[in-house]
This record gives structure tokens, sequence and C-alpha cells, in this order.
């Protein structure tokens, strides 16, 4: 390539996308020997090179608009308008028809599970009046994207599908009692993404929750249930769910000395240790939030605990820990969930962590989120993220890696402004998928609605006269399980459409009478398709079908339409050095009669192992 700064902006543009095509072929490549970080990160520099000097290059071009005085200039002929910039706003992408179907695999999965749960479907508005959302998500409000419509009145997109829950059973009187209800849809937060983690500012998500008053966890049991079969059928590879209860953490808290106006504070840096090791975590509460050292140290000694029953046991025979209300009712919550989860036999997959705490403020009782191998930054080592040693227990379906420690974000100066922070760079190949699925239990979040809408006061005599209407979930991070299944899909090259049959004629035409078949077969609930011409060649035709690994290639000609038959042809493909290559053989086809094709075609045994819901 020649030097960038010599080109004209239109070869600037050729060189950008064409470099824009390495970069994603590069990212999207599953031979990791191959997609290494530093050439990555050579494509990426390459590619940030690239689009500077086309600013350079079109900002040197521009005419004067300005005559002498502020006066603007007429617009002459020669110049030229400005050119658009296609791309996806930061944070969003677009999905291609084989990543859509990859993805509508997932959903499909995700919403059959909510279904066999006895689930029933919730769609709520994309966004909400802001003073719905606003105090309800910690730290993290700052990531609420602001609206404004022409009325005036100050809206927000949705951070989630639970804020919008509560609110929806609120607005109902609390009437919606003991019911399990889902939703999936597209959610919007400003975070810094990594789209290639699935880490976005659009993306969608699977919620199902469980509302109303029920025996003592057993709905909470329900929801890990339902979380270990949503994922084991997903195929995400090896996973764990980490365990922890908002009681004991806040109980542990008030024990070590965490005055309660920094609860919640010191709860969003303990989150983090999944993520930094202890020494910052440390450094967070101390120095950024006003931590006593000594209080600091005490939290280390039981947030770096994790493990089984065996950790149940240790915080039971915990007598300061038991001395506290909170910490002890979380406690006894913990044995009767882990006697449930034992007769779900899901024990295994489960994590009891400490450290876990969620930063979302609603949450009331159990927390729990699902990771993988990828969840963690590669570079991070947990075995040495605290200071004062290694956790008491390691799980034997840990999933974090061991390596060095992970390098910083590049982050703006303190005085660089709010644009600066949102445009900071973040080194992909240091940032993990992180949890893929998350929840808890939150039994304040609706009566704090109706308290709202009625005016009372948290704490008041009227607030307490209000319906409970406690409430337990999970959240499903579906583009970071994409993010984990596509490259499977890649590697196994699966084909991207449902088409069962593809319909070819020989000889003329026979355009009418393809689409008469093509009409037949579709009325009878088989994908079909055809080539859209009046008169094909036959190789165009099996060429087309082939593209898109039509299991079966309908042939109709003259002579047998007159005799009501049509010739059916099988096809298969086979997976040779990661390329899909079509498995050639002699066989001419099988004679079948018009009116017996449906049902000859759903018996055969090609038909059960391609008919894309067993298949894919």
């Amino acid at each position: 390539m020649s030097s960038s700064s010599s080109l004209t902006p239109e070869a600037l543009e050729q060189e950008i996308a064409t470099q824009t095509t390495r970069f994603n072929e590069l990212r999207l490549n599953p031979d990791k020997s191959v997609a290494t970080p530093e050439a990555l990160n050579e494509a990426k520099q390459k590619l940030a090179e690239l689009k500077k000097a086309l600013a350079l290059a079109k900002n040197a071009g521009k005419e004067k608009v300005k005559k002498e005085g502020g006066v603007p200039a007429a617009k002459g002929p020669e110049q030229k308008k400005e050119r658009l910039l296609l791309k996806t706003a930061k944070g969003t992408r677009d999905f291609g028809p084989a990543e859509m179907f990859c993805r509508e695999h997932i959903e499909r999965i995700v919403k059959e599970c909510f279904t066999t749960y006895g689930g029933s479907c919730l769609d709520t508005p994309v966004f909400e009046r802001k003073d719905v959302l606003t105090d309800k998500y910690g730290e993290d409000s700052k990531l609420i994207f602001d609206l404004k419509d022409q009325g005036g009145e100050e809206l927000a997109l949705r951070y989630d599908h639970t804020v919008p829950l509560a609110r929806y059973i609120a607005m109902n009187g609390g009437t919606v009692t003991q019911h399990k209800i889902w939703q999936v849809g597209k959610v919007y937060r400003r975070d810094n993404p990594v789209v290639s983690k699935g880490r976005m500012r659009e993306f969608t998500q699977a919620d199902i929750d469980i509302v109303g008053l029920w025996d003592p966890m057993v709905p909470d049991a329900e929801i890990l249930s339902l979380l270990c079969t949503i994922l084991t059928k997903l195929d995400v590879g090896e996973f764990t769910i980490k365990l922890n209860n908002r009681k004991i953490l806040d109980g542990i808290f008030e024990v070590c000395g965490v005055p309660a106006d920094k609860i919640r504070t010191i709860s969003s840096a303990v989150d983090k240790l999944d993520k930094a090791p202890w020494a910052e975590v440390k450094k967070e509460m101390t120095e950024e939030k006003g931590l006593d050292p000594a209080v600091a140290d005490k939290i280390g000694e039981y947030v770096k605990l994790k493990g089984g029953e065996a950790l149940l046991e240790t915080l039971t025979a915990d007598a300061t820990l038991l001395g506290n209300a909170r910490a002890k009712e979380g406690i006894n919550e913990m044995g009767i969930l882990f006697r449930l989860l034992k007769a779900y036999q899901v024990i295994d997959k489960i994590l009891f962590d400490l450290s876990l705490a969620r930063g979302l403020d609603y949450y009331t009782g159990i927390i729990y989120e699902a990771v993988v191998a990828a969840s963690a930054p590669p570079a991070f080592n947990q075995a040495n993220a605290f200071a004062t040693g290694p956790a008491s227990e390691t799980p034997a379906s840990s999933a974090a890696p061991t390596h060095a420690a992970p390098k910083k974000e590049k982050k703006p100066k303190k005085d660089a402004g709010p644009a600066a922070e949102d445009e900071h760079e973040i080194d992909e190949s240091q940032v993990g998928v992180g949890s893929i699925a998350a929840g808890g239990r939150y039994d304040n979040l609706v009566s704090s609605f109706i308290a709202g809408a009625n005016g009372i006061l948290p704490g008041s005599k009227e607030y307490k006269k209000i319906p409970q209407m406690p409430c337990v979930g999970v959240s499903i991070g579906m583009d970071r399980i994409f993010a984990l299944v596509w490259p499977k899909w890649v590697e196994r090259s699966v084909r991207v459409k449902e088409t069962m049959v593809y319909v070819i004629s020989a000889g003329d035409g026979l355009l009418e009478e393809r689409i008469s078949l093509v009409r037949e077969l579709r009325e009878a609930g088989v994908k079909t398709d055809f080539l859209a011409k009046n008169k094909p060649k036959l190789n165009a035709q099996f060429a087309a079908g082939e593209k898109d690994e039509v299991p079966f290639a309908i042939i109709v000609g003259g002579e047998e339409l007159a005799q009501g038959l049509v010739t059916v042809k099988e096809q298969r493909w086979e997976l040779k050095e990661g390329k899909k290559v079509k498995i050639e053989n002699e066989d001419k086809g099988v004679k079948v009669k018009r009116s017996e094709l449906v049902d000859w075609l759903k018996n055969t045994q090609a038909w059960r192992e391609r008919d894309v819901r067993e298949w894919a």
C-alpha cells in the first residue's frame, strides 16, 4: 500500500473499505493462531491511520466558505456535497443473514425454555419516562440514554427489562400475583462497547421473572434450574453460576464497620473482583470512596471466600456474622436454596462466591450470574486476585484463566469532558465476554412504584400497608451468548437458511408449473424456493439451491408432470478442511407421485436429519 498521505480521498476510502474487510475477517476467524491479539491490533491501528489520513485529506481540499468580514461566500458550482459516512452508531452493529440465523436459533431455544417452565410473554415500550428509571441502578445510572420528545416529556431508553416489568405490575395495582412473566427485546446502555465480545450499547436481553408470594426460595431455585437448562441447550460450553445473597453481603459490611451510607458504593467496588485484583478494589474503596483501610481489610477476609456447602457451614459457624440479623437470615435462605438445588440436580453448576455483589440498587436477597471461561479478561489471574492469599475453596468447574495482570483501559483526562469519556478506546484483546446471564431477588421495587404513585414516603405507616409484591428473575445477555455460539457455527459452517426444497425445471422453463408446485408445498408447510426466471438453465438452478445447501431438489419435467410424477434428489454436504463440500453421487433421484410428495419427504430419514429444528 502506498503512503496514505499521498492518496486522494477517493483512494483512501477504497483502502478503508478493503482494510475494514480484512479486519472483520481476521476478527471473526476461529483460528486463533491466525487471529492473534497482535494481528488484530495491527489491523485495527492500520484502519485508524487510514481514517485519520482521510479526515486530513478532506480538510485540506475544502474551499474557504467565508469572505473577509465573516460574510458567507456564494456557493460555487465546483463545491461538492460532503460525503455521507456510512457506518453504524458506536456500540451498535448490523447482523447479516447468516448471523441472524444463529441468533434466531438462540432466541428460539430461550423462548421454548421460558414456556416450558410455565412463563407468559410481556412486551413493554423501548423507552420509559425518565423518572421511572431514576435511582434504580446505583452508580450505573450514568449509563442511561436520555431522550426528550416534542411535548417536553423527559424520557429515557430502557436500561433493562426489570424496572419496566415492576412499573407494569404497579400500574396494574399489584394484581399480577404468583405469575411467571418473560420478555425478550432490546435494551440500551451508554457503556464503552466491545462489540466483538457482545458488549454493546444496543443489545438484546431475555428476561423471566417470578412474581408474588411463594414459599421461601422455591421460585429462586426454579429460576436457577431454568437458567441451567437454557445454557446447557445453547451449548455455550462449561459454565458456572456464581451465587451470593445481598443479606449476607450487607451483614458482612455491617459487622466489618462500613457506614450505612457507604454500603451500596462499597458493594459496587467489591463486585469488580472478577475483573480486577484485590489491591485495586481496596484502593477504590479507601482512596476513592473514603473507607477506613482497616475496615477494607476485614471485608477482604470475607469476600475472598468461595465454594459450596462447605462455605455455608463456615459461615454458619461464624458467631460474629450470625450475630447480625440480616446475615443470619441470608445464611438460612442459602441453606434452603442448596437443598432445593440438589432436588433440581444443578448443585454441581453452583459456586457460592462472597465477592459477587451485583451493582444494581434494587436487589434485596439472592443474586447470581453465569460465567464461562471467556467471561474473565484473558490476562486476568483470578488465583492472585487477592493480596491476602488464595480462596478457601476452588470449584471443579472454575472458569477463570490464570495469566498475567490485565492492561488498563486508556481513560481520558478528568477535564476532557463527556465526549472524550465516550470515545476512549478499549483494548479488545484484554476484555472478557463478561457474565452471560445475571439476576436476583428484588422484593421492594414494585412497592416503591406503588408508593411513589400515591405520594407515600418509604418507612411511613402508609408504606407498610402497601401490598407486597416480591419478585425474582434472571436476564440473559443474548449478544454475549451469540459471541460464544457464533464462532462454533462458523467452524461447523452451518447453513444460513431453513429452506428444505428447491424446485427445478428440466427442459423448457415450465414457470407456471414450478410456481404451482412451490405454492402447494408452501401451503403444506414445506419451506420451498425456486429460481425466479422464465427459462433458467438447469445448472444455474442447481447452483442456486446448492448455495443455500438445500437438502432436496425436486425436478419437474413435461412428461413426468403429465404422469403426475416429480423427481426428488437428495443433496448432502460434508466439512472438509474447514469448508463445506457437496457430496457427489451418481443417484439420479427418485420418482415420486406429486399427490404423495409431502408425506414422502417428511417420512425420509434425510428430512428428520436436516430439518433445521433438529439439525442446526
